[in-house]
């Protein structure tokens, strides 16, 4: 016969029963460990391939010249292989892409979280996630054939109006390719990841936070500031992250728009490439593995994968700042 066990009020439960649950729990947890460890082996793997091919074009290439120089040209009869190039553009489009992303997701999360009525939230949150799902390479025409040639025409009758004595001739006119409308519109590509964390991680504020604020006489958006905004820090720095990373690794937009020459340049009206643009473009030569110019690709690569990592201890360090602040 099964044993039945009885603790106080509760119902009596057979120890099958509770052998079997102890059975499901450790499998779950086994389960559970092993999606957690393939993570991180395909993380160490990653890194194993990208350090090993690094290693190798490093024996050739001094880092002093990789960190340092200003000309990118692998592929060249003379090839020069500094990074910098492509770091300034990654950088600046990243930065660009920024300056409008964090900005305008946040205040996006705000009105969503504090303001916006519960229909009108179930309307917008759709649309942002439409926003999320666009393919880059849709971004990337949009900001060649359409951003490119607005910021073309307002930059031409600012010039106009500010200086209305030069001829036609002599008035600056902004290349097809360049940085900025790259930056735009990448911004506008992770406004939906940053809104939409952001605007959890400040719906998971207690309510009892909110209506102390009001109590004090605070209003909506001196609460939305000063309360909320400070108490879903660690949410909002891990939305700010996430479009960091997104920026830096998007390629489609910035190969289209952007351009593909690497040009060191900290000037966003220029055109540049990127370290993934760069890499996505020698993909798909004809280069012989083993070479020089294929181990650029992983060096170009490491690049990047150090680049975010930077990024990501500052957020981090960052995000524990604003903790011990508020």
């Amino acid at each position: 016969m099964t044993k039945e066990v009885s603790v106080g009020f509760l119902p009596a439960v057979s120890s099958s029963h509770t052998q079997k649950r102890r059975i499901t729990d450790k499998l779950i947890e086994i389960l559970l460990f092993i999606a957690a460890l393939s993570s991180v082996l395909t993380t160490f793997g990653i890194m194993e391939i990208l350090v090993g091919e690094a290693w190798q074009f490093f024996q050739k290439v001094t880092i002093a010249e990789f960190l340092t120089s200003t000309e990118w040209t692998p592929l060249f009869a003379e090839p020069k292989y500094g990074i910098l190039p492509l770091i300034s553009g990654t950088l600046v489009t990243t930065g660009v892409a920024l300056v409008l992303a964090i900005p305008l997701g946040t205040i996006i999360a705000i009105y969503l979280s504090e303001f916006a009525s519960d229909r009108l939230r179930e309307i917008i949150k759709p649309i942002l996630e439409i926003l999320a799902g666009i393919p880059s390479v849709v971004y990337g025409y949009f900001a060649l054939l359409f951003v490119t040639p607005l910021l073309q025409f307002v930059i031409l009758e600012v010039q106009k109006i500010l200086m209305p004595g030069l001829e036609e001739f002599d008035y600056y006119i902004l290349p097809g390719f360049n940085m900025l409308s790259a930056g735009l519109v990448m911004g506008i590509s992770i406004v939906p990841f940053i809104s939409s964390i952001s605007e959890d991680a400040m719906r998971a504020v207690p309510l009892q936070m909110r209506e102390g604020s009001y109590a004090m006489g605070a209003t909506r958006l001196q609460t939305a500031i000063n309360v909320v905004l400070p108490s879903a820090i660690s949410g909002i720095m891990a939305a700010y992250i996430l479009g960091i990373s997104r920026a830096i690794g998007q390629t489609m937009i910035v190969a289209i728009a952007a351009g593909l020459q690497p040009t060191y340049t900290w000037n966003p009206l220029d055109s540049a490439a990127t370290i993934s643009t760069y890499i996505v473009q020698v993909s798909q030569g004809d280069i012989a593995r083993g070479t020089v110019e294929y181990q650029t690709i992983f060096a170009a690569g490491l690049t990047l994968v150090l680049i975010t990592l930077l990024l990501n201890i500052i957020g981090f360090f960052l995000t524990k700042r604003f903790r011990e602040v508020y």
